[in-house]
């Protein structure tokens, strides 16, 4: 049986962490991006991320390389870039793989690189999307850093973003904030867990 690569796109908010957070033990890898933003308040290096300088960013090879304020930068200012590394595919071929991200496009980047290292004939891709709720509050809750506001509230990841970056709807839609669960990704994780 295919080993699964679960994609979770979707905006700040909409549930995609806890639901990673969630899963059964063991049964994916978490895919863990290089930044090179400031540590937020909470977090802790080599958990969910990797905080480096952009010196060791910029000299490591990457699957997907995300620039998230490349739109508010100027010269003199951090950029705050994203990156997985290739060697976090390499190092745990064989596993199943998941993968949190705000915009498709960038979705798209790792699935090209993935297929491009002949992974893809071994491994099932699914896009799970989800959607914040419309009093969504997470980005002022998480916007404790200069410009934090403005770089969340320009990604966007729409149905069209999502036809754009894939050319097909969603695997699986998602609103857990709301409650709304895809019965579908209950159903396809436990068959991963009875064949695991």
């Amino acid at each position: 049986m295919k080993k699964s690569f679960l994609i979770c796109v979707g905006n700040s908010g909409g549930g995609k962490t806890t639901f990673i957070d969630n899963l059964p033990n063991g049964l994916y890898h978490n895919l863990r991006s290089w930044t090179t933003r400031a540590q937020r308040a909470g977090e802790q290096d080599g958990v969910k991320y990797f905080f480096v300088d952009e010196e060791k960013f910029d000299r490591e090879k990457f699957a997907v390389v995300l620039w998230v304020n490349e739109d508010l930068w100027e010269p003199g200012k951090p950029k705050w870039l994203y990156g997985v590394p290739e060697f976090e595919f390499y190092n745990n071929v064989g596993k199943n793989f998941v993968y949190d991200v705000i915009e498709p496009r960038y979705a798209r980047q790792i699935i090209d690189w993935f297929g491009a290292q002949d992974f893809a004939a071994d491994y099932d891709i699914k896009i799970a999307w989800f959607i914040p709720p419309l009093d969504n509050d997470i980005i002022e809750k998480r916007a404790n850093m200069p410009d934090d506001t403005k770089v969340r509230t320009k990604n966007t990841c729409t149905i069209y973003d999502i036809f754009n970056a894939f050319g097909h709807k969603p695997d699986f839609i998602l609103q857990p904030r709301c409650a709304h669960h895809d019965s579908q990704l209950n159903e396809y994780t436990e068959s991963l867990l009875n064949n695991n």
